[in-house]
C-alpha cells in the first residue's frame, strides 16, 4: 500500500498593530528588534523561504523554499503585516504555494485560517461565518484561487463550525487525535448508521457500529469523513499526536535523520489503507523557537525527496489535497465538540481559570479569564444591536455588508471603501452618513479583533497579548459611543474590575495603565503632528499612520536650539473620513516640549495670538511666550506623553543629543587622558580600575560603532578598531554591533548585485568579514548567503568556461568569488 509524508506547520502572530493607527509599535521585549513580529519573521518566516542545505563540514549546498514542500497555513493578519513591511518574505510564501501545486498534482499547500484566529466554539454563528468569509476572500487576493481546506484557531471545534466550513466550500480541515469521539467503516449505499440483524433465538437487535477512539486512540494514518446534521460532509486529518509533541517540546529537530526516523517510524505495515503520516505544530517551531530548526525539516525533506533512507520502500511527501484525491476516507469519524489543541479541558483555556497556562508563573491564577469573556461578550452583544439597527438605515444588508467589508480592509484607500458604501448602500448617502457607515464597519472588525485567542492564552491580563485584546475592545466602544448614549465602557470596566490581576491587583488597572495612553482620537493625531513638526520636516501632505495630514499653513522662530511654531493643519482619518482643522503652537525647549492646539476658528485671532506670542520670543521672554501660549490659546495641551511611542524615543534622543554628545566626550577623555596609565597597567598584567575599564570599553565600542555606521566604511578605521578590542582583550556587548555589521554587510552586498564582475568588491566584503569575526562579532549572513547564492548559479558556469580559456579577469573573479564563499560558509 502508498505511504506517504506531510509535514503541516502553523504560522501565526497574534495581530500586533496599535489599533488606532494601523502598526506595531517599539516593543521592548522583541529587543534588538523593533517588535515581535521583526524578530520572528528575522528568526523563522524568513529563513524559511531561503533554507540552507549543509555538507558535512557544515558549509551550504543548496538554498531552498521550506514551505513550497510542507502544507502551511499564515494568518490573515500576519501576511498582512509581511506585506508591508518584509515584501520579500510575502512573496516567497506566496510564490511557494504555486510552486507546491506543481510538486502535488495541482494541489496548493497553502490553507487558509479563520481571519484573526477567534476561538470559533465561543463565538455566535454571524461571527463564525465572517471569519470563515473574510479568510476565503482574504486566502483568493493573496494566493489567488480558493482554498481547499482551512485551519482552525487552536483547533477548536464544534459541528456549527464544520457545518460553516463545509457551506462554504471548504473541503477538510486538520484536528488533535483527542478530538475524535468515534468512527466506524463507510458501507456503501448503507441507508442508516446502525446494522439490523437477528440474533440465533430470532429476535432482532442492532449492532452498533461505531467504535470509540477516545482519549486520542485514533489511527492518525489516514483521512476520515465527517457527516454533518444538513447532510454536508467535510474531511477531517488528525495529525500524529506524539511525533508533534516531540518536534515541539523534545528536541527531535536537533538532528534532520532523526527527524525523518521519527516518521518514518510511525508507518504500520499492518495497516490495509494507504498511509498518510502527517503532523503538525506551530510552524515558529521551525526556526523561532528551535534555532536553526528549519534546517532540519529542510535536511528531513531532501531525504524523503530523494529516498535516503533504510529498510523501507519509498515513501512520498504529498499534502492534504492531494492525498485526498488519491484516495478517498475508509471511515467516518464524530468529534468532541468544544475541543482544541491546547487545552485538555476543552475551550476552557480562553473562558475560564482551567488549570492550563505556560508553566511559568506557578503561583498565578487565570480567574481573570472568565470576567474578561464575560465583558468582551456583553460588548459585543450591544454594538450587535446598535450595527443592525444604526446600519439598516443606510445599507441593504447590514451583516452582508460586513461580510464583504474584508475587501475594504485588502485595499483600505478610499476609493475602494467608496466602492464598498456605494455597493451596500439603500440610496445614495451623504459624507456624514458614508462616515457612519464605516465607522459601524470600524466597531465590528474591532469587536471581533477582541476575540483574537492569545488574549486569553497566557498568565496574567496585564500581559501584551491580552492588552491587545483590550485595546481592540476599547476602539470598538469608542466608535460605539457614537451611537450609545453613556457607551458601553462603565459596564466593561466594572467587568475588569471582577479580573483579578496577578501583578496590579485587578483588571482596571491594567487597562488604565496600558490601552488607555495607546487611545487616539483626531484632535490627538493632529498634536502628535504639530510636536514631531519641530523636529522634522514634513511636505505639505503626509500619511502619519492612519491620517492624511494636510499643513495649510507654518511657520517658526529659533533662537538657539530654543524653536517654537505655529500651524494650521487639516487631518483626515483613513479609516472613517472623519476630518478637522486645528491651530497650533508648539514650544521646543533643552529638555521638554509644550503643544498647545484648539479647533480652527478664525485667522485673524489666531494671527493676533502669533505676533504677541512670536515678538515675545524674539525679545528673548521664553517663559511669557510659553505663557501666552497656554492662557491664550486653546485649552487642550500636549507634551512629550502624547507622541506615539516611536516617535517619542526619535524625538527625546534628538533633545538628549547634546547630553549624549558630553557623556561621549566625558568617556573619551577619560581614555585619553590615561592611556599611558592604562597601558602601564597592561605592562605588569594588573586589572585596570573599574572607572577606567568602564570609559575603555565604552570608547572601543563606539569607536566600532561609528565605523560600522559609516555607509563607504573605511576599511583601514575598522582593522584598527579591531586591532584595539583584540589588544586590549575586552568584552564588549556584541548584540548592537552585530545589527549594525549586518546592515553595513547587506549593504556591501546588495552592490554585488549590480557589481557582481568587480573582482575587488568580493575581497572588500572577505576582508570586513574576518576582521569582525576576528573579535567575535557575527552579522546575520542569512540575505548575505542568498545574494552570494543567485550570484553564484547565474554566473559561475559561464565564468568557469572563460577561465578554462586562459581569461585571467574570469580566474580573479572566481578566487575571489570563492574566498568569499569561505567566509559565508557557503560552496557552490
Amino acid at each position: 500500500m502508498e505511504k506517504y509524508v506531510c509535514i503541516h506547520g502553523h504560522f501565526y502572530q497574534p495581530p500586533r498593530e496599535n489599533p488606532w493607527l494601523g502598526e506595531v509599535e517599539f516593543q521592548d521585549s522583541a529587543y534588538p528588534y523593533h517588535d515581535w513580529n521583526e524578530r520572528i519573521t528575522a528568526e523563522c518566516y524568513a529563513p524559511n523561504t531561503a533554507s540552507r542545505m549543509l555538507d558535512s563540514f557544515g558549509k551550504i549546498t543548496d538554498i531552498v523554499n521550506n514551505y513550497s514542500r510542507v502544507s502551511f497555513n499564515f494568518g490573515p493578519t500576519l501576511l498582512s503585516w509581511l506585506q508591508r513591511h518584509r515584501p520579500d518574505v510575502y512573496e516567497a510564501i506566496v510564490e511557494a504555494d504555486k510552486l507546491s501545486m506543481k510538486r502535488f498534482s495541482g494541489h496548493g499547500s497553502a490553507l487558509a485560517q479563520c481571519y484573526n484566529h477567534m476561538i470559533m466554539p465561543l463565538a455566535n454563528e454571524r461571527d463564525k461565518i465572517t471569519q470563515v468569509v473574510w479568510a476565503i476572500e482574504d486566502f483568493k487576493y493573496r494566493f489567488n484561487r480558493m482554498p481547499e481546506g482551512m485551519w482552525l484557531p487552536e483547533t477548536a471545534v464544534d459541528v456549527e463550525t464544520l457545518e460553516i466550513l463545509a457551506a462554504h466550500g471548504i473541503k477538510f480541515t486538520i484536528l488533535a487525535p483527542r478530538q475524535a469521539s468515534m468512527v466506524k467503516k463507510i458501507v456503501q449505499d448503507e441507508i442508516q448508521n446502525d446494522v439490523e440483524f437477528q440474533t440465533d433465538d430470532g429476535s432482532e437487535t442492532t449492532l452498533d457500529p461505531w467504535t470509540d477512539v477516545s482519549h486520542g486512540k485514533i489511527d492518525p494514518s489516514t483521512v476520515y469523513l465527517c457527516n454533518l446534521p444538513s447532510g454536508k460532509t467535510i474531511h477531517l486529518f488528525f495529525y500524529d499526536g506524539p511525533i508533534s509533541s516531540e518536534i515541539a517540546f523534545s528536541g527531535l529537530l536537533n538532528s534532520g535523520e532523526r527527524f525523518v526516523e521519527k516518521l518514518m517510524g510511525a508507518i504500520n505495515g499492518e495497516r490495509q489503507h494507504p498511509q498518510i503520516i502527517h503532523i503538525a505544530t506551530d510552524g515558529e517551531t521551525y526556526g523561532h523557537h528551535h534555532r536553526q530548526g528549519e534546517m532540519a525539516l529542510t535536511y528531513c525533506l531532501h531525504l524523503f525527496e530523494q529516498g535516503q533512507y533504510h529498510g523501507h520502500d519509498l515513501v512520498r511527501l504529498t499534502n492534504y489535497g492531494q492525498f485526498m484525491e488519491l484516495h478517498q476516507p475508509v471511515y467516518e469519524v464524530k468529534i468532541y465538540d468544544n475541543s482544541s489543541w491546547s487545552c485538555i479541558h476543552g475551550v476552557g483555556r480562553w473562558k475560564e481559570h482551567c488549570g492550563c497556562n505556560s508553566g511559568m508563573h506557578q503561583e498565578w491564577t487565570q480567574h481573570w479569564r472568565a470576567p474578561l469573556r464575560q465583558g468582551m461578550d456583553v460588548v459585543r452583544d450591544s454594538i450587535a444591536e446598535v450595527f443592525y439597527d444604526e446600519g439598516s438605515k443606510y445599507l441593504k444588508d447590514p451583516w452582508h455588508a460586513r461580510d464583504a467589508y474584508v475587501q475594504c480592509l485588502l485595499a483600505s484607500d478610499r476609493e475602494s471603501l467608496g466602492s464598498f458604501i456605494n455597493r451596500h448602500a439603500l440610496r445614495e448617502l451623504s459624507l456624514e452618513e458614508c462616515r457612519l457607515v464605516l465607522k459601524l464597519m470600524e466597531m465590528q472588525k474591532n469587536a471581533m479583533y477582541m476575540f483574537t485567542s492569545c488574549g486569553w492564552f497566557f498568565d496574567e491580563i496585564s500581559g501584551i497579548e491580552t492588552v491587545q485584546s483590550m485595546a481592540y475592545a476599547a476602539l470598538a466602544m469608542q466608535y460605539a459611543a457614537e451611537f450609545i448614549d453613556g457607551g458601553l465602557d462603565g459596564e466593561f470596566i466594572n467587568k475588569l474590575k471582577e479580573a483579578e490581576s496577578n501583578v496590579y491587583g485587578a483588571g482596571e488597572y491594567a487597562y488604565e495603565m496600558f490601552v488607555k495612553p495607546q487611545m487616539v482620537d483626531l484632535r490627538r493625531a493632529g498634536a502628535h503632528f504639530a510636536i514631531s513638526s519641530i523636529f522634522e520636516h514634513y511636505p505639505p501632505n503626509v500619511k502619519v499612520y492612519n491620517y492624511q495630514v494636510e499643513t495649510l499653513f507654518y511657520d517658526e522662530r529659533r533662537s538657539g536650539r530654543l524653536r517654537i511654531a505655529a500651524g494650521t493643519l487639516k487631518i483626515f482619518s483613513e479609516n472613517t473620513w472623519d476630518e478637522q482643522i486645528f491651530q497650533f503652537f508648539v514650544f521646543r525647549g533643552e529638555h521638554g516640549v509644550n503643544c498647545a492646539l484648539a479647533d480652527y476658528t478664525s485667522e485673524e485671532e489666531f494671527s493676533s495670538v502669533r505676533k504677541d506670542i512670536f515678538d515675545a520670543f524674539e525679545k528673548g521672554r521664553i517663559p511669557y511666550s510659553v505663557r501666552i501660549m497656554h492662557e491664550r490659546f486653546g485649552d487642550s495641551h500636549y507634551s512629550l506623553w502624547h507622541l506615539f511611542k516611536d516617535e517619542q524615543r526619535k524625538v527625546l534622543d534628538e533633545i538628549l543629543v547634546r547630553s549624549y554628545e558630553k557623556i561621549d566626550s566625558l568617556y573619551r577623555q577619560i581614555y585619553e587622558s590615561n592611556i599611558s596609565l592604562m597601558n602601564f597597567h597592561r605592562g605588569l598584567d594588573i586589572p585596570l580600575p573599574e572607572s577606567l575599564s568602564i570609559a575603555l570599553v565604552y570608547v572601543l565600542k563606539r569607536d566600532l560603532e561609528s565605523v560600522l555606521e559609516e555607509r563607504f566604511l573605511d576599511a583601514e578605521k575598522l582593522k584598527d578598531a579591531v586591532s584595539e578590542v583584540k589588544r586590549w582583550d575586552v568584552h564588549i556587548d556584541k548584540e548592537r554591533l552585530n545589527l549594525y555589521a549586518t546592515k553595513h554587510v547587506n549593504y556591501l552586498m546588495d552592490a554585488l548585485k549590480t557589481q557582481w564582475d568587480y573582482a575587488e568588491l568580493y575581497e572588500k566584503i572577505a576582508g570586513v568579514l574576518e576582521s569582525l569575526s576576528s573579535i567575535g562579532i557575527e552579522p546575520d549572513l542569512w540575505s548575505a548567503q542568498n545574494t552570494y547564492f543567485i550570484i553564484g548559479k547565474e554566473h559561475m558556469e559561464s565564468l568557469r568556461e572563460r577561465a578554462a580559456f586562459g581569461d585571467k579577469t574570469a580566474e580573479l573573479w572566481l578566487s575571489n568569488y570563492k574566498n568569499l564563499g569561505v567566509h559565508l560558509s557557503v560552496v557552490i
